[in-house]
């Protein structure tokens, strides 16, 4: 009797034995509380990171199971991840979110959301240079995009073993974007084009533009790239139902409880896939390093269109506006206001970042469609 009340006791520290055999494991659990400690202490994104941190612990707990093929995070991953469908979900609640009317009200704003995304390009030459497979150095580029759900989609549908870290990199950066802008912002202008003041937008756009937008970028996008057309429905969907006004419960569902549920759902298994073994590695390092060059290229790109659409208008521009040519919407155009109202207090920066934020949200989702379609029109996917 004693004796198998001593071994089933030596039964139960079988799982630290393996957690201490296994270093990759215990320095994720360490991960996984490091993602937590962003979330709710730092306020770091924690709609994600708190769900991420949890399920990279779950997954790094020996024995757990949870990824097996009866893992309840498994089913999970294989209903929403494995199958897309979990992103796009989001997608449509951020279209539902999201309000066009400062792009549509100055649409040159636009060009800076396109400037916005160059970082995504010349990050991806530069994986490509570093010996990356092509799928692979196009999900890593992706993460120029700052937005989440581009990044998860186009990773787990073409490189599903690097979505641990590229989701993590761009969260993660998303999160930091009022710690890695202002000093790119500050170094690229000059004082006195820090302290323009631009005149505010008066032009009212009318509910009937705001309506056929949705419609005619998702038949333009889709022609031009109808890879990315997922990617650009779903969010034009979201953005076509709020404007409409007349599926208010639809509308309020994608952006609140469709959109909560799917976030927790997507958050668990992407932390469940940074198991130890598979995220420990070098090409991690290398691609959390890519990933935060790209964002510090997309700020670049976006500060310097910002200095020539100044030149071209005879300073009426304030370059800082470029900087929220990112995805990061709304928070990019908040650090733009907070950086302009810093060197001049009448500086009132916030609608004009506002229309190049916006752009930039389109102009992700675009880049990451015409990447999608250039690989297939090279027969590199179907």
């Amino acid at each position: 009797m004693i004796d198998a009340i001593m071994s089933g006791f030596g039964g139960l520290t079988v799982g630290f034995q393996m957690l201490a055999g296994e270093w990759r494991n215990t320095i994720m659990l360490f991960v996984g509380f490091g993602l937590l400690y962003l979330g709710i202490k730092k306020d770091a994104e924690p709609l994600l990171l708190v769900p991420i941190g949890f399920g990279c612990i779950l997954a790094n707990i020996p024995l757990s199971d949870v990824m097996s093929q009866e893992g309840f995070i498994r089913s999970l991953y294989n209903a929403g991840i494995a199958t897309e469908l979990f992103p796009l979900l989001i997608f449509v609640g951020i279209g539902a979110m999201t309000d066009f009317g400062p792009v549509l009200a100055q649409p040159s704003t636009f060009l800076l959301g396109a400037a916005g995304q160059f970082g995504i390009f010349l990050t991806l030459i530069l994986a490509l240079a570093l010996g990356f497979p092509q799928l692979d150095a196009v999900s890593i580029g992706i993460i120029g995009a700052c937005d989440g759900p581009t990044a998860i989609y186009v990773t787990s549908k073409y490189a599903p073993h690097l979505l641990g870290a590229v989701s993590v990199a761009a969260y993660s950066y998303m999160s930091l974007v009022p710690i890695i802008q202002p000093p790119i912002m500050r170094f690229l202008t000059t004082k006195k084009e820090r302290e323009i003041v631009m005149k505010s937008v008066a032009k009212p756009v009318s509910r009937t533009t705001k309506m056929l937008f949705p419609l005619v970028i998702t038949i333009l996008g889709g022609i031009i790239a109808p890879k990315g057309l997922p990617l650009l429905g779903t969010i034009m969907l979201g953005n076509l139902m709020r404007e409409s006004g007349v599926v208010s419960r639809l509308t309020k569902a994608s952006e609140n409880e469709i959109a909560n549920i799917v976030t927790l759902f997507l958050g668990l298994t992407i932390g469940a896939t940074m198991v130890g073994s598979a995220f420990i590695r070098s090409e991690t390092l290398i691609i959390l390093a890519l990933g935060f060059l790209a964002i510090c290229l997309d700020t670049v790109c976006g500060v310097l269109f910002g200095k020539l659409m100044s030149v071209m208008t005879g300073g009426k521009v304030n370059p800082l506006i470029g900087a929220a040519g990112i995805s990061a919407f709304p928070m990019a155009a908040r650090v733009v206001q907070r950086e302009g109202a810093r060197w001049n207090k009448k500086s009132y920066l916030l609608m004009h970042a506002m229309g190049a934020n916006a752009g930039g949200q389109i102009g992700s989702v675009i880049a990451a469609a015409v990447m999608l379609s250039v690989l297939a029109g090279m027969g590199i996917i179907r």
